[in-house]
């Protein structure tokens, strides 16, 4: 049964989300924008039209200040979803406004007089990442309908904003799908889409994702409980009805070329874990050395003593059951020092609750950081009581590549007094752990690169630009977290360092 909703007012979909569409009476074709509210960073789905213009901003204004808006998601180019995007950047009216599409379409959407930057998926890594750390990722939907088409998902919420898929024309029309919604999106799915493996091809990545609602731009929408049999529905409907045979088979090589472009991206993520575990073992070798530098030194000084005195018979029982005491606690530590990097690159079997405070200080060890250290300033507000679901040594490898940087920079640079601050806080939602330090900061050029594998300022032999990726991969693919980086600057906007947040849901 549908529910009765008031759609002359904005409608809470979801926690901060909200349709800001408008009903057009009598109309099949419902066209339906959404506003996520995040601040100074609010991100409009969609838009519309000039039909629907008026009361998309009236909405809109009723629950935000419009120009807290920083993003606007075009999921494609027609008129009935972009035409009222420039008088809405009237409305915003700030300069760092982005338009959020693919490349293939920015190329069209600027024939509507878009003054706006974009902000081009395909070239950000498919995914928006707000300062506040909220996130999108964005899925590839080619030639559903248009070739730049993509979907837009929102991990916290578990919505996804459709676009042109599962949507609906019915002229009863109702804000929430029921069982029969198969019905009112067939046709519009059998007329717009181009075939029905190109169809299928965008459907198998939809029904990867773990979605608790669907927010389509057209009909209604559907709600979870609707989802894996509409989906299963659609995979098997006639598509391109109106399409001839040899462009049909056009789109069909494209699909083949994008799961041949798929399989190459596999395995060059393949070929990346693969330099990551020899860079480990370079690593793992590095710090060993490092670690038994000193204690073979001193074992080294002592053999020579106990020898120099053996010759000249002036051994004592006491000095030589010192000297050997002494031996055999730097002998343990170089033991222990195996057992913990062993311990550490050895892969995990299953995921475990771990304390985040205790990961932390593995790292620590594991680096060789320590307060006092060459004049470091080591600050640590961190809780114990934290704890996070996953393999606590990825997540130890993740502090290390950030915490190992920073001992590079501070031997570089040749830092006095360096001061890092590693702090934890969190709240119902998410657990954030902060790595700050004031060794100088990033280049404001490479800030949107450091994550790229293979990017390194360092000289080839201390760096291969493989670190930071594959944190990145642990966290946010592997723990589904958020992995970011920015600069930190002074009240009189002085750069003094860097700072890395790790942000994963709070789970507990």
């Amino acid at each position: 049964m549908s529910k009765i909703l008031d759609t002359s007012e904005a409608v809470l979909i979801a926690p901060n989300i909200y349709w800001v569409g408008m009903h057009l009476k009598g109309d099949p074709f419902q066209c339906h924008p959404y506003l996520i509210k995040n601040g100074n960073e609010s991100i409009l789905i969609d838009p519309g039209s000039m039909i629907e213009f008026d009361e998309t901003v009236r909405k809109v204004k009723m629950l935000i200040d419009i120009s807290s808006i920083k993003y606007i998601i075009l999921h494609h180019q027609d008129p009935d979803l972009a035409a009222a995007v420039p008088e809405i950047e009237k409305l915003i009216n700030r300069d760092d406004l982005q338009i959020v599409t693919h490349s293939r379409m920015s190329l069209l959407i600027k024939h509507y007089l878009v003054t706006s930057s974009y902000y081009e998926i395909d070239k950000r890594g498919y995914q928006l990442l707000t300062s506040s750390g909220m996130k999108l990722e964005f899925l590839t939907t080619p030639y559903c309908h248009s070739p730049g088409a993509f979907v837009s998902y929102d991990p916290d919420s578990k919505i996804l904003f459709s676009g042109d898929i599962f949507g609906g024309i019915d002229e009863s029309w109702d804000f929430y799908a029921d069982e029969s919604y198969f019905f009112k999106a067939k046709q519009f799915h059998q007329e717009y889409m181009p075939s029905k493996d190109i169809f299928n091809y965008a459907l198998s990545k939809i029904e990867k994702l773990d979605i608790e609602m669907i927010a389509p731009q057209h009909g209604s929408i559907i709600e979870k409980k609707y989802v894996p049999k509409l989906i299963h529905d659609m995979k098997n409907l006639d598509c391109g009805l109106y399409i001839d045979n040899k462009y049909n088979q056009e789109l069909i090589n494209t699909i083949d070329e994008l799961k041949r472009k798929e399989q190459s991206l596999r395995e060059r993520d393949l070929m990346l874990s693969e330099q990551s575990k020899r860079a480990e073992i370079g690593e793992m070798i590095g710090n060993i050395a490092h670690q038994w530098r000193q204690p073979l030194a001193i074992i080294n000084t002592s053999l020579a003593i106990l020898k120099e005195k053996n010759q000249a018979d002036m051994l004592s029982k006491d000095e030589i059951a010192d000297r050997l005491e002494k031996m055999e606690k730097r002998v343990i530590y170089m033991s222990e020092t195996i057992e913990d990097f062993m311990s550490y690159y050895t892969p995990e079997k299953e995921k475990s609750w771990f304390s985040i405070n205790e990961a932390v200080e593995k790292a620590l060890d594991l680096v060789n950081l320590k307060s006092n250290e060459r004049g470091i300033n080591l600050n640590l507000p961190l809780n114990s009581n934290y704890k996070i679901f996953g393999l606590m040594n990825e997540f130890v490898q993740v502090i290390v590549s950030i915490l190992s940087n920073i001992n590079d920079l501070i031997a570089i640079k040749k830092i006095i007094n360096p001061d890092i601050t590693i702090s934890l806080y969190g709240d119902n939602e998410s657990i954030t752990l902060s790595i700050k330090d004031n060794c100088g900061g990033i280049d404001e050029k490479n800030l949107t690169k450091i994550f790229d594998p293979y990017f390194t300022t360092k000289h080839k032999s201390i760096g291969t630009g493989l670190g930071l990726h594959i944190a990145k991969m642990i966290i946010e693919e592997n723990m589904g977290g958020v992995l970011g980086a920015k600069n930190v600057h002074s009240k009189d906007q002085e750069k003094l360092g860097a700072e890395f947040t790790i942000k994963i849901k709070n789970e507990n």
